[in-house]
């Protein structure tokens, strides 16, 4: 004998507020078609969803058989199965359900368009979104909350969770560590908030204002379905949190093999005591507008360098005064170069090396 199988009928819902849901929007759809239950196209399915839908399209009758309340009105359903709440009601197919619903649609895509028509021109002009073609970037813009702080004011308090990934469009904030010192600054084009939104773990670091500032704000729900929906933001994110790392880790006075970075951040001297404090054996490699130079060190001490025309101290001498340019880090020096005695004593070196910058620019 055949076990009985649920008849399941077709509906449309339509999710009418939310609070904290990990998943879903207010205005989007719900579909039950032909024995499945599809949502938008880029955002997972929710199990404690899909279980309460098919408890309610779980009928022998047709969908003309799902209860009414009061006054006529489409039935109202919730799911609460997870940390969030969603409320969602029976529409027909393809139109809404209430004239309420229908205004409240119409002017949400109002108050998108006008966001769209301000904002878009500004975000194309943003590093973080030109892999973007137009469309995909028109589609996140709709998803974008723009907010305006004035100066000194707290935009994220530490070990709040993270809630939103912040774009900062005009001024200037700062990250401050829980001694109240200044750890970087950020201004337009630049992103915070987003390594607590990857880890789920809190913020580690407040941030404050230095002046009236304006942000792009992405919920923590919106950003998890643009990563999925846009993977390449994955690998944009994904090089900026290296070199975000890399430039902690030297602030710090930390510098392992691999690392790269440029000399904006970290002139040549300051590059170079700090391989020398650390002691580290490795190799310095330059890429100046000039040409190329390398720089090998042995326990800190420098042994050998070259840069264009210059070799040993006249190198070094030439490449203390650089200002631009990237450096990469690789531990470790050729068997060859192990018995090379330093060029000379490296505080020596930089001493000298800075007198004659100084002598230049007077």
């Amino acid at each position: 004998m055949k076990t009985p199988v649920n008849k399941f009928s077709d509906a449309v819902f339509l999710i009418i507020a939310e609070q904290s849901c990990p998943l879903y929007n207010a205005g989007e759809e719900l579909k039950v078609e032909n024995f499945s239950l599809s949502v938008s196209s880029y955002k997972p399915g929710c199990l404690y969803l899909a279980k309460k839908i098919a408890d309610i399209v779980s009928t022998k009758e047709s969908i003309s058989g799902f209860p009414q309340t009061g006054g006529g009105r489409t039935a109202r359903f919730d799911c609460g199965g997870c940390e969030g709440m969603i409320h969602f009601e029976y529409k027909k197919e393809k139109e809404f359900a209430t004239l309420q619903m229908k205004l409240l649609q119409e002017t949400e895509q109002r108050r998108r368009r006008a966001r769209l028509d301000k904002f878009f021109g500004q975000l194309r002009q943003l590093t973080l979104f030109k892999p973007l073609d137009d469309k995909s970037l028109g589609d996140l813009t709709m998803l974008l909350e723009v907010k305006s702080f004035l100066a000194d004011k707290i935009i994220i308090k530490k070990s709040a969770p993270g809630s939103h990934l912040y774009i900062v469009l005009k001024g200037l904030v700062a990250v401050i560590a829980e001694d109240g010192s200044k750890v970087a600054e950020m201004g337009p084009d630049e992103i915070f908030g987003e390594m607590s939104l990857l880890t789920s773990e809190p913020v580690a670091n407040s941030i404050h204002t230095l002046e009236g500032t304006q942000v792009a704000m992405l919920s923590v729900k919106n950003f998890r379905d643009a990563l999925k929906k846009y993977p390449i933001l994955q690998m944009f994110l994904l090089r900026m949190l290296v070199d975000r790392a890399q430039k902690m880790a030297l602030r710090s006075g930390n510098i392992s093999s691999g690392m790269t970075g440029e000399l904006s951040e970290i002139n040549a001297v300051d590059l170079f005591q700090l391989i020398n404090s650390s002691q580290k054996t490795g190799i310095i490699e330059l890429t100046l507008q000039q040409g190329k130079a390398i720089v090998f060190f042995k326990e800190g001490e420098i042994i050998y360098a070259r840069f264009l025309k210059f070799r040993q101290k006249d190198a070094v001498y030439a490449l203390l005064g650089a200002k631009n340019g990237r450096f990469r880090y690789t531990r470790g020096i050729p068997e060859e170069a192990e018995k090379l005695p330093p060029i000379g004593g490296f505080m020596g070196l930089m001493m000298e090396g800075v007198q004659r910058i100084d002598e230049h620019q007077a």
